[in-house]
Order: C-alpha cells, then sequence, then structure tokens
C-alpha cells in the first residue's frame, strides 16, 4: 500500500484516529452486551447489577487497552486511557467530588425552596451494609461511564475532530445512550448532554480521568446515597435516607430524578465556566506545550567549576630560559684571512687594488696628522 505524501499526513492521521473512534464504539457494544448476558447467567437479584458494573468495566479496561497497544503503539495503554498514577490524582478526584456535591446540593435547595421534601430515615445495621454496597456500585457504573465517555473514545475523537468537537460529539453519543432508559424525557436527554459536556471539558482541562469520575460519583452519590432522591427513576439505592420531594417537575425531575429536570440543566451548563475557574492551573500544567531544548547540550555547571578552578589554583613558578653556547667565530661585516687569500689568488687584479687602496689610505692618514700638527 503506498504511503501518503506529507502534504496529506494530517488529514490521514485525522482518517485514522475516526477509525479508530468507530472501534472503541464497537468494543463498547460489545463489552456491554457480554457484560450484560454474563451477570444475567452468574448472579441474580441485588447482586446482579453490580456484577454487571465490574464486568463492563473490565472488559472496557482491557479493550481499550488493547486498541492503544496494537492501534497507537501505547506502552502503558491503561495509563494513556487516563488512569494515570501521577502528582495530585487525588486532589483532583476531591475536587471534582466536591463540585459534583455541591451540584446535588443545588439542586437540592431548590428543590425545598419551591416546595418542599419528606425525609424517612433507616438507622438498622443492615441498612449501613447496603449503604456501603450501594456506594461501591456507584463507584463502579461512573468508572464506566468516565472510561467509556471521557477515555479512549474521546481521545481518538480529539485527535481526529480537536478538543472542541470531540467533547461535543461524545456529549451527544452520551444523551442517545440515555434515551432509552425507561422514563427518560427531554430534560434529561438535554442533562445528559451538558452533564457529559461538562465530563468531557473536565478531562481536557486535566487530560486524566480522576477529575470527571470523581465530579460524575459526586453528583451520582449525593444525590441518591446522602439525599434518598431518585436516579434515573430506582430510589431503592438509598436503604438509609428516603427523600420525597414535592416541588414542580422542573425543579425536582418528578419520579425520574434530578436528572430529568429543566434547573439541573441549567445546573450543568452553570458549572461550566465554574469548573474552568477551578481548574486553571490544572490546565497550565498538564496542557502548556513541552519545550523541546534544541542545540548542543552544554553543562553549565561543569564550565564554570572549570572557571572556578582555572581562577583559584595557584601558578606554578615559570621555567627559567635556557642559555646556549655558541663557538666564537668572526664578527658580522668580515671576512676571514683564508678566505681573502683565496679570492686574491682567484682574481689576480684584486691584490694590486687592495694595495693601491692602502697605500692611498695611508697617505691619507699620514695628510691628516700633519695637518693636526700644524
Amino acid at each position: 500500500m503506498p504511503y501518503p505524501q506529507s502534504g496529506s499526513q494530517p488529514s490521514f492521521e485525522r482518517t485514522r484516529a475516526f477509525s479508530r473512534m468507530l472501534l472503541a464504539i464497537v468494543v463498547f457494544l460489545v463489552s456491554r452486551a457480554i457484560a450484560t448476558r454474563g451477570a444475567h447467567g452468574l448472579a441474580s437479584g441485588p447482586w446482579e447489577p453490580m456484577l454487571e458494573q465490574a464486568m463492563l468495566a473490565f472488559l472496557l479496561l482491557l479493550g481499550f487497552s488493547f486498541l492503544g497497544y496494537t492501534q497507537d503503539r501505547q506502552a502503558h495503554p491503561i495509563a494513556e486511557q487516563g488512569l494515570v498514577q501521577r502528582e495530585g490524582w487525588g486532589g483532583e478526584t476531591a475536587l471534582g467530588l466536591a463540585l459534583g456535591w455541591a451540584m446535588a446540593l443545588a439542586s437540592l435547595t431548590s428543590i425545598v425552596l419551591a416546595g418542599g421534601l419528606v425525609v424517612r430515615l433507616n438507622f438498622t445495621p443492615g441498612a449501613f451494609g447496603w449503604l456501603l454496597v450501594d456506594g461501591c456500585f456507584f463507584a463502579v457504573s461512573t468508572l464506566v461511564v468516565t472510561l467509556a465517555f471521557q477515555g479512549y473514545p474521546l481521545q481518538t475523537a480529539s485527535r481526529a475532530f480537536g478538543d472542541s468537537a470531540a467533547a461535543m460529539l461524545l456529549a451527544i453519543l452520551y444523551g442517545l445512550v440515555q434515551i432509552n432508559t425507561a422514563g427518560a424525557s427531554r430534560a434529561s436527554t438535554a442533562f445528559c448532554f451538558a452533564f457529559g459536556l461538562l465530563l468531557g471539558i473536565a478531562y481536557l482541562r486535566t487530560r486524566a480521568l480522576w477529575l470527571p469520575w470523581g465530579l460524575h460519583f459526586g453528583w451520582i452519590a449525593a444525590q441518591a446515597l446522602l439525599f434518598g432522591l431518585p436516579v434515573n427513576g430506582v430510589t431503592a439505592y438509598s436503604p438509609v435516607v428516603q427523600c420525597d420531594a414535592y416541588a414542580r417537575e422542573f425543579f425536582s425531575g418528578g419520579p425520574y430524578g434530578l436528572q430529568g429536570s429543566w434547573f439541573a440543566v441549567l445546573l450543568a451548563l452553570a458549572a461550566i465556566p465554574v469548573l474552568l475557574q477551578m481548574t486553571s492551573d490544572l490546565h497550565f500544567r498538564h496542557n502548556a506545550p513541552k519545550l523541546v531544548p534544541g542545540g548542543i547540550p552544554v553543562d553549565l555547571d561543569s564550565l564554570a567549576r572549570r572557571q572556578h578552578e582555572a581562577a583559584t589554583r595557584e601558578q606554578e613558578p615559570a621555567a627559567p630560559p635556557l642559555v646556549q653556547i655558541l663557538p666564537a667565530g668572526p664578527a658580522a661585516g668580515t671576512t676571514p684571512a683564508a678566505e681573502v687569500g683565496s679570492l686574491t689568488q682567484a682574481v689576480p687584479g684584486l691584490a694590486g687594488s687592495d694595495t693601491a687602496g692602502t697605500g692611498d689610505s695611508g697617505q691619507s692618514e699620514g695628510e691628516s696628522r700633519g695637518e693636526d700638527a700644524k
């Protein structure tokens, strides 16, 4: 198969990412079918939903890890999905729990102000045991939603369409999945879209699943376990606290619960700027571009150390210069006698000229002495 040219590389990578997103959707559908049939055959009664969610979470982790390892060459596919053990992951989870609990408390306050609540309590020892089991169920079920809609599928969609479009797309898919829930309405579908968008933004701001998982669990656990309100039409989640809301469906959601109220839709949309403000530092820490150094690596410490050693090292005394004694010879500009004799023999006229010159110089010297005597 011919490889794409450099000009078509971005579109080719987006196409590959989109194909991986489709594979992730297939993995989710197949895993959900296997988990539903497996839990129905292995357990019954109140333990069946718990086993189904646990099997689904395991199958999603396994399936998405397989895609990440084979398709994306990920060395650590579970961590790449967002479940990374990094510094501050507990604080991110706590931040999500706090925001989800605050949203549930705001919804409960609106019900109280718009109508009222009737609260029933049950403090038997068995009730607290089932409360713990229900807490584990919500922890696993919210993990399933986080893996399916904020994990590997959102990551591949982000590479295919960009962060904003990917968050919108996965939020729409989350709303469409919830349409088949018994008692679903337009308000519940709109809430699933708004809440799914909020969870997607939580992942994109931190590039991890701890914040969206904590946010989802805090929202569900607060209204179901702490306040005893119905969740998706089911009211048997909290054996300790049971509440009946007497307010308009705009605030209470009716028998479906808070997730079927238009007030919760507005609350989820209003929580988006709050989330953006709360995660400003996390966004900078985990989304800032990494600076790759260029040029030749230089060890500044080593250079400074060598300069310091050169400045503080004791100077060794200079070695004395060497004195070379050369053999004695004729002074510069003089001709040795042997050479003069040889030159005289070789040039006969040179001797006469030299004699004449000597006489002339002698005569001149005598005249100068006579003048001095006078």
